[in-house]
């Protein structure tokens, strides 16, 4: 599958996965056609939860916080607002956050008044990521 045509004057930005929209997440195909950059961290700057919509998120803190494992992809902007955000779920908005290395990049956090309420968030941050949470899961 190609990616569709970018519209003139497009911009490629830097898109940070930490649930199943990583390869071999049920997610994935949504985004496997675009760039597929690296895996990647977090700065220890986030917690990690897994919300009771089976979907991970996270959250900027300014101490107690952890490196969050992901891939990086590269897609254009116009496809992050079309074809990504509409699928993501209504607990999660955009944010820009910062990788390991000092680079910025676009990412979905948990919604400010989610986070408030807590209801069904698991901290799941010192779990080692949300493929490790999850395989973890599997062998209870």
């Amino acid at each position: 599958m190609t990616a569709p045509a970018r519209p003139q004057g497009s911009v490629t930005v830097p898109l940070f996965l930490n649930g199943e929209g990583m390869r071999g997440g049920r997610v994935h195909p949504s985004i496997a056609h675009y760039t597929f950059l690296g895996e990647v961290r977090t700065a220890p700057r986030y917690r990690f939860y897994a919300c009771e919509g089976g979907f991970p998120a996270l959250w900027p803190v300014t101490e107690g916080g952890v490196s969050v494992p992901g891939e990086l992809y590269a897609l254009p902007l116009e496809a992050v607002r079309d074809e990504f955000m509409p699928v993501e779920p209504p607990e999660l908005e955009l944010a820009v956050i910062e990788l390991a290395d000092g680079s910025a990049s676009l990412a979905v956090q948990l919604r400010p008044e989610v986070h408030a309420g807590g209801h069904g968030l698991l901290d799941i941050s010192d779990r080692g990521g949300w493929r490790a949470y999850r395989a973890g899961r599997a062998q209870h």
